[in-house]
């Protein structure tokens, strides 16, 4: 700990000691010098009418004469000190709560700082200023993060165009070579296309996981129940609503939750879709969710029951669908559906909305 000086070098320990000890020093000398003369003053009278009383009795009365003073001024005294006791008491309080808001203010404007931050902004720094102590290295220490922050998103961004280009070429090259390499009867040609499009199809699905989990970096309003009949024209549309995001991404969400529903569904089976302002409900019919297994679709490279990696997804459909939610600030919520009701899920997703209208 640093001196006991309130200069630049000063902690924050030492400055709140150093305030308080004399904030407790000034008010003690004022508690004793106003009980005293308070006191004084109160037995001016009673010490009068003793003195007056004592000239008309015998000696041997002094003694009760004397403790009649004691007890008087013992009293006088008492009653003033709690009296003024409480009120420098709340004296107290008010400075402390004044010197400890004084105080404390860079901590509330580093966090109010802080809360306007977000993976858009990340070049704002805190920028505290005052003296070199404890609050001072906690905002340049933030602001330091910060930076590694900017820097680790920038580099993701450009890892993420660099990847969509680098990785999607040689995929579409090669798709070509497969087709016009091999004659149309061949029985390798459709196993290698097949391939190559589970390929481009998983190389989306990440791509479009990382966008959506990095946030979004542009904004615009996004009549939800226009985007929802766009995938799905059986939408049953309660409520309209505009959400600020973006209708790429809107678009992709709906149609990657109505494609999962069509894919784990069973023969005979139905999908019923309804929009109501920010909300979105599919349902469907399918195998047998256990009720302890319905998070785990959501984790990456997760199919449902009896879906191997062969399959015609890639098992991010309901990542990438809570990865957008995520990012227009909403959620998505699954349930299973029982036996009985023909088993599959029900899956909500609920965003925010800015405007809404019947």
């Amino acid at each position: 700990m640093s001196g006991g000086c309130l200069g630049a070098g000063s902690t924050i320990r030492t400055r709140i000691a150093l305030v308080y000890g004399g904030v407790f020093l000034v008010l003690g000398a004022l508690l004793l010098i106003v009980v005293n003369l308070l006191v004084r003053a109160g037995t001016d009278g009673e010490k009068e009418a003793i003195v007056a009383r004592a000239e008309e009795v015998a000696a041997v009365e002094a003694y009760r004469i004397g403790d009649d003073v004691g007890r008087a001024a013992n009293e006088q005294m008492l009653m003033w000190s709690c009296m003024a006791l409480l009120v420098i008491a709340c004296g107290a309080v008010v400075v402390g709560w004044w010197t400890a808001g004084r105080v404390l203010r860079p901590v509330h404007e580093m966090t109010a700082r802080a809360r306007r931050l977000s993976e858009r902004n990340l070049d704002e720094r805190l920028a505290v200023r005052g003296p070199d102590d404890e609050l001072k290295e906690l905002g340049d220490t933030i602001d330091a993060l910060l930076g590694r922050l900017e820097t680790a998103f920038d580099s993701q961004r450009r890892f993420i165009a660099n990847a969509s280009h680098e990785l999607r070429t040689p995929l579409a090259t090669q798709r070509a070579a497969i087709q016009v390499g091999l004659d149309e009867d061949c029985g390798v040609r459709q196993v290698l296309l097949d391939t190559n499009r589970h390929s481009e199809r998983l190389l989306d699905g990440l791509l479009l996981l990382a966008r959506g989990e990095r946030g979004l970096a542009e904004r615009e309003d996004v009549p939800f129940a226009e985007v929802v009949t766009e995938e799905y024209e059986d939408a049953a549309v309660a409520e309209h609503g505009v959400v600020r995001g973006s209708r790429v991404l809107l678009r992709q969400l709906v149609r990657n939750l109505v494609a999962n529903a069509i894919v784990h569904n069973v023969p005979g089976g139905f999908v019923d879709v309804r929009v109501a302002g920010g909300v979105l409900t599919v349902v469907n019919t399918g195998p047998v969710v256990p009720p302890d297994g319905v998070e785990i679709l959501f984790e990456p490279f997760r199919r449902g029951e009896g879906r191997d990696r062969t399959g015609p997804g890639a098992g991010l459909g309901l990542s990438i669908v809570r990865s957008i939610a995520a990012a227009h600030g909403g959620s998505v919520t699954a349930v299973a559906r029982g036996a009985g009701e023909g088993g599959g899920l029900t899956v909500t997703v609920t965003l925010p909305v800015t405007v809404t209208r019947s």
